[in-house]
């Protein structure tokens, strides 16, 4: 049974953690908020882009003059999975989410006989990844010294991914991440972005006759590249508001357990302490009517 010192030292050492998850608690509700404007703020951009491209590859249909990106290399033996995580941990399952959700595709395509090559954002992703697929992990990008994620984060990260297709390397790109929803509540998502899959557009009446000037080949050259630096600059505003928010309720559940413990562990050191008084008076009590 542990002595009356070592209990007060098991209270104190509770009560400083609690200190530290709450203090974890109240930083991550304040940069949730920003992170949660920009994730919130970048997608009618995303999706305007989307429309466009959308609108334009529907118009060059089957063309043989369509640019590799959007028509893609007409084989989808060689996959690239690009897989963005978060830098830190204490953030509960946000994580191993968004790195279970790619390890079941992983699995998927080996089971169908695919090549997987796998890119990792954030160094969480990768330290999970390796155990399993150190062999497929062909490039690996670290977010750790970027203290605000910028665009130019995201277009480094692209110009890689489109070098790697352009060289051949690989054949469908899917992109890994965790897309925000509310500070409870964050879905981990796959989306291919090379060659891009556009979803159906909300029927608004007779779809619209456009005439683009310069030719779309060449409007599709230039935002292709910029579309897929887009949609992972999006995935990272997202990560990040997602992290936040799962970390926001990470800490704020384990600052209430750490409150339970410590009423327990309070309880425990009142009851063994008042058992050992009970002691003490009983013996001096015997021991006066002995004499």
């Amino acid at each position: 049974m542990a002595s009356l010192k070592d209990m007060r030292v098991r209270i104190a050492a509770t009560k400083a953690t609690q200190k530290i998850t709450k203090a974890m608690q109240m930083v991550a509700a304040s940069k949730l908020r920003r992170a949660q404007a920009a994730a919130e703020a970048a997608r009618p951009y995303a999706e305007r882009m989307e429309n466009v491209l959308r609108n334009i590859a529907g118009g060059m249909a089957g063309s043989d003059s369509a640019p590799k990106l959007l028509a893609g290399t007409g084989s989808d033996r060689v996959h690239l999975l690009i897989v963005a995580t978060g830098e830190r941990g204490l953030a509960g399952a946000f994580n191993s989410a968004i790195v279970r959700l790619a390890r079941e595709h992983i699995a998927r395509l080996q089971a169908e006989g695919k090549e997987v090559k796998i890119m990792t954002v954030g160094r969480k992703g990768h330290e999970q990844l390796r155990r399993l697929y150190e062999k497929q992990i062909v490039e690996r990008t670290d977010l750790r010294g970027v203290r605000v994620l910028g665009y130019g984060n995201a277009a480094e990260i692209a110009g890689k991914v489109t070098a790697m297709f352009e060289r051949g390397e690989f054949d469908i790109a899917t992109l890994f991440y965790s897309r925000f929803k509310s500070v409870i509540a964050q879905v981990p998502t796959a989306q291919q972005i090379i060659p891009p899959k556009f979803e159906a557009a909300a029927s608004e009446g007779p779809a619209a006759s456009y005439d683009y000037e310069p030719e779309e080949e060449d409007i599709l050259g230039d935002l292709l590249p910029r579309y897929v630096a887009t949609l992972i600059f999006r995935a990272l505003l997202e990560n990040n508001a997602s992290f936040y928010g799962a970390q926001m309720s990470a800490m704020d559940n384990a600052t209430r357990n750490a409150g339970d413990m410590i009423r327990k562990q309070t309880i425990k050191y009142n009851r063994t302490r008042q058992a050992m008084i009970t002691k003490e008076l009983i013996e001096i009590i015997s021991g006066a009517e002995a004499l």
